[in-house]
């Protein structure tokens, strides 16, 4: 059976748009390991501003459709529970030791 010539074209126009949709999930994925390492070393400063990038560029790729909106709320979910986490035991520490 031959191949369409509209289905050839298809392929091209599905192909264009994963390579397009791979930088952007590259890019969230990128900020929130950014963000987490930052949590983690202990600077909370600089931790929340990378978060709020990384939330953002999970919000951009949900609201255009290359990622899932649920998937995107869950990455946002467990991030922010990491942050607070170091949050609150960055408060309680001083307490324990002043």
């Amino acid at each position: 059976m031959p191949v369409i010539k509209s289905s050839r074209k298809q392929v091209r126009v599905v192909e264009r748009g994963r390579l397009r949709n791979k930088s952007v999930r590259s890019l969230c994925k990128t900020n929130i390991i950014k963000a987490e390492r930052l949590i983690f070393s202990g600077e909370l400063e600089s931790a929340q501003k990378m978060v709020i990038v990384a939330v953002s560029s999970l919000d951009k790729a949900a609201e255009k459709g290359i990622i899932h909106p649920n998937n995107a709320a869950r990455r946002k979910s467990r991030l922010m529970d990491k942050l607070n986490e170091a949050l609150s035991l960055a408060k309680t520490e001083p307490e324990k030791t002043g």
